[in-house]
């Protein structure tokens, strides 16, 4: 892990880009207010999650269970009730404990040892099924096929599945499009309400395809 960014970007700048996302949405055709989005300040100093915050923006997304821990330990306690973390990164068994106190949705789980651990450090807690939409493993997640068994093993421990989330596959917009209405097809099936689709360079596919939550963090803070 690298160190997170110190070098705060003037509120401003963030304020504007954060319309710029707003506007995004909407150009899409539906109502900004009808697709959550998550401030993605991986890689960022505290100043970042304080800036989100500051524009009202109601979830925070982190992958590195140390830098998030660290940053968590220098907001006062206000500022920690201000918002509610979602854990979008690559998940170790050995690393839920550290950051349990910390996180309110777990999006990136894509595997029963990983729910195992939260059912146990993290009792009735909420989470997100991460699903492999292009055959790589190398980005994490379960595929479509044995999708409904995870979640069957979700529901057994105890654990509140909110919904789904995925990284989008390489290709043209259209396999992009295709992998993400795969994706809600199954939380339609499912009953599953949340869609964590789409980032700063697909958003557009996601919000047509069904998306309910995007991650953002280049289209706010700039490059890491």
């Amino acid at each position: 892990m690298t160190a997170p960014n110190e070098t705060a970007l003037p509120f401003e700048i963030v304020e504007e880009r954060f319309q710029d996302v707003k506007s995004r949405i909407a150009g899409c055709g539906v109502d900004p207010n009808t697709v959550k989005i998550v401030a993605v300040t991986k890689g960022f100093g505290a100043w970042a999650i304080r800036a989100a915050v500051g524009l009202g923006c109601e979830f925070i997304g982190e992958s590195y269970a140390q830098e998030l821990k660290m940053k968590y330990e220098k907001l006062s306690n206000i500022e920690k009730n201000s918002f509610k973390v979602h854990f979008i990164g690559g998940l170790q068994t050995n690393k839920i404990k550290l950051v349990s106190n910390y996180v309110d949705v777990w999006q990136s789980v894509d595997r029963v040892a990983l729910i195992n651990e939260i059912a146990k450090r993290c009792p009735n807690a909420k989470i997100m099924l991460q699903l492999d939409l292009a055959g790589e493993s190398s980005q994490g997640g379960c595929g479509l096929d044995n999708a409904t068994a995870l979640l069957e093993s979700a529901v057994g421990a105890g654990l509140e599945t909110i919904g789904c989330m995925a990284i989008a596959p390489r290709g043209s917009p259209l396999v992009i499009e295709k992998s993400f209405r795969e994706l809600c097809a199954f939380a339609d099936t499912h009953g599953l309400v949340e869609r964590s689709i789409g980032m700063t360079g697909d958003l557009e596919i996601a919000i047509k395809s069904g998306s309910t939550m995007v991650r953002v963090g280049t289209a706010l803070f700039g490059a890491r």
